[in-house]
């Protein structure tokens, strides 16, 4: 028997298919660019900036009639930057801030329905959502905003609630936990034991601020509950504001606790428990007319934007994990 011949074309071929992989992935990358360049010379000869005017296809979701509505939703935490994998990271704030804005320059949209299932996040990101609903709704005095909680509003979940004209839950829903946190690790003791010492160069006393190497600094402590308190103050001040509570009644409630969506109704904190149906028809109600007819939004990105963005699970980069615990950060954000 003679033996077995070995083949000596394979790593030509490997070669042949990473270069057909490589030629694929450019050519695709350089379709996005022609496309997001055709894009913005459109936007220019309209006088339009995309920033401005973002640009949506819109999706026939639900209902019928005249009465245009957008549903827009928010789910997950209330972060900058989220990751997706292998295909780079995602802006999932930004991403609704442009579908409200989109719904606020579009003069047919009489209302949104503002679906929200989110433990809350960065102070910040929560605050920017909830000025865009806030814009919207002073764009004109007819717009209205019903959000629709499906399993959280919580913290920052709860701040980009705080606005709408009514608040539907689902009656698993969890709502609350008002209020303001930050956390970080303070290694001191670890350091010592394993001989690790800090070096900080710094141009005043207050510039290290919750140094983990050190102890907690009282005045360092002073410092930042002051900031505390005061994000703290404008959430209990915006609650009570969107849901025509006295500020004291809000105080009483926004020590951090959760509570059902039969607590939440009790309390004022919600207007109705009920699901999307109950959603639709209470704006239709609140617009005055039997029927409405509720649109989606899908960005335009082009077949590699739609590779990069859709149907990736939405997870904190490990980076975002290693700074926020390193990194003091003021959040609205339950943490059970």
């Amino acid at each position: 028997m003679s033996p077995v011949q070995k083949c000596h074309h394979r790593p030509f071929w490997i070669v042949i298919i990473v270069l057909v992989l490589i030629l694929g992935l450019s050519l695709l990358i350089n379709l996005a660019a022609v496309g997001i360049l055709t894009e913005s010379a459109g936007s220019l000869r309209d006088g339009k900036g995309e920033d401005e005017y973002p640009d949506f296809s819109e999706t026939h979701s639900y209902g019928s009639g005249a009465t245009k509505v957008v549903r827009i939703a928010y789910r997950g935490i209330l972060t900058r930057e989220m990751s997706a994998g292998w295909l780079g990271s995602l802006d999932p704030v930004e991403d609704c801030i442009r579908q409200i804005r989109a719904a606020r320059q579009d003069p047919k949209v009489k209302a949104i329905i503002f679906e929200i299932d989110s433990p809350g996040g960065g102070v910040t990101d929560a605050d920017e959502i909830y000025r865009e609903l806030q814009q919207f709704k002073d764009s004109n005095a007819d717009r209205k905003l019903v959000a629709l909680v499906h399993d959280t509003a919580a913290s920052g979940g709860y701040y980009i609630a705080a606005p709408a004209d009514l608040i539907i839950a689902q009656p698993t829903a969890i709502i609350g936990s008002i209020g303001v946190i930050m956390q970080t690790l303070n290694i001191q003791n670890l350091s010592e034991k394993i001989g690790v010492t800090d070096t900080t160069i710094k141009s005043g006393k207050n510039k290290d601020l919750l140094n983990p190497f050190h102890p907690v600094d009282p005045e360092h402590r002073a410092l930042l509950q002051t900031s505390i308190d005061a994000m703290h103050a404008r959430f209990v001040e915006l609650v009570a504001a969107g849901r025509h509570l006295k500020k004291n009644k809000v105080s009483e409630l926004a020590d951090g606790r959760i509570f059902t969506a039969d607590q939440a109704l009790q309390h004022g904190l919600i207007d109705h428990i009920g699901y999307w149906e109950d959603a639709v028809s209470h704006t239709a109600k609140l617009l005055a007319v039997e029927n409405i007819f509720v649109v989606s939004y899908a960005d335009k990105k082009g077949f590699l934007g739609n590779l990069l963005g859709a149907n990736n699970p939405r997870l904190p980069d490990i980076t975002s994990l290693v700074s926020s615990a390193t990194t003091p950060r003021r959040l609205y954000l339950w943490r059970p």
